[in-house]
């Protein structure tokens, strides 16, 4: 069984070092393509969920991964092998490894201040979109913005109640971004998954928040939160605020810290294709677990750093992952 899956394995590979040399899709990969990216598979084989029981591993440091080619496109089907993890500089030993679709708690962060009323209509489809491709055992909450943050729908599994409500979001007023992604982090300690992401849906930077950068940066780094954030782009928006401005950059460091990602949208009518985009991305991530060679409590910040190795014939590949973790107390 296991020679057989080897000579499957190398034939992938040899395969796919011509395909991807003219551009094509490697042969013997399963590809996914509907209105989101295509994901490499290498030929199944038959793999058992380990997600469960990395969770109840207490001593053990989890990381999501996700791993994209240079066309951003997912990559999938990859074995521990091909993951090394540093802790502040040091490699540490990957003791756990899953690559499965579990169940996340989620938070839709959804601007609704003044400047997104000629979006507001198609960044509702694209919201419902992204629900609907949801898992049917994950939960979801929605908090809405503008001058202030308001938890407009509690944890749910009601796809229905979730439309409803963002049907009521009259855009109007300023932009409490970041007390809106406090508000959700809060909200998300009632989590029932061990899995937990926030997504933002958002035209610009913050400018009426009681909470700063500094504020956020921090409780993001207690936690284990994924940020995914689509920035709607207004070509005009530099030659009206600085907040709006800088509204992508800013989305971007509030995902690159926690290993998710932002996405920049200048057509409106990419926006259902991205929040697919970023739904598969959630149910196509690695999970790494290991136990720190530092085993001091000293409530330090710890920084991690995941590295790849490709499998033979495929191009250099990126991996998305958080930052590191604070080391608990004594």
């Amino acid at each position: 069984m296991l020679k057989a899956a080897r000579l499957a394995r190398r034939s992938w590979t040899a395969c796919a070092v011509v395909a991807l040399a003219v551009g094509m899709i490697p042969c013997g990969m399963a590809v996914a393509q509907s209105t989101g990216p295509l994901i490499y598979k290498p030929p199944p084989e038959s793999k058992t969920s380990h997600v469960a029981e990395i969770r109840k591993d207490v001593n053990l440091v989890l990381v999501n991964a996700t791993v994209t080619d240079p066309y951003g496109r997912l990559v999938t089907g990859l074995d521990q092998e091909n993951f090394r993890v540093f802790e502040d500089g040091k490699e540490q030993e990957i003791m756990r490894f899953a690559e499965d679709d579990v169940p996340i708690s989620i938070g839709m962060i959804f601007d609704v201040s003044g400047s997104m009323t000629d979006k507001i209509a198609k960044s509702r489809m694209a919201a419902v979109q992204f629900f609907k491709t949801a898992n049917p055992a994950d939960e979801f909450f929605l908090v809405d913005f503008a001058d202030r943050a308001e938890l407009a729908t509690m944890f749910t599994s009601s796809i229905e109640e979730l439309q409803n409500r963002l049907l009521f979001s009259a855009p109007k007023g300023m932009t409490a971004l970041l007390d809106a992604v406090y508000l959700g982090m809060s909200e998300m300690k009632g989590a029932r998954n061990a899995r937990k992401a926030l997504l933002i849906i958002s035209d610009g930077g913050d400018n009426h928040s009681r909470y700063d950068y500094s504020d956020v940066k921090r409780f993001l780094r207690e936690t284990d939160v994924q940020i995914y954030a689509i920035g709607i782009v207004d070509p005009d928006a530099c030659d009206r605020t600085p907040e709006e401005c800088a509204g992508p950059g800013f989305l971007q460091g509030l995902a690159s810290m926690t290993g998710g990602r932002s996405f920049t949208v200048r057509n409106l009518d990419d926006l259902g294709d991205i929040a697919t985009k970023i739904s598969m991305e959630l149910r196509n991530q690695y999970v790494l677990g290991y136990r720190p060679r530092n085993t001091k409590r000293d409530g330090k910040w710890r920084k991690i750093k995941v590295k790849i190795r490709p499998p033979r014939g495929l191009p250099p590949l990126t991996v998305y992952s958080r930052y590191g973790y604070y080391a608990p107390n004594p």
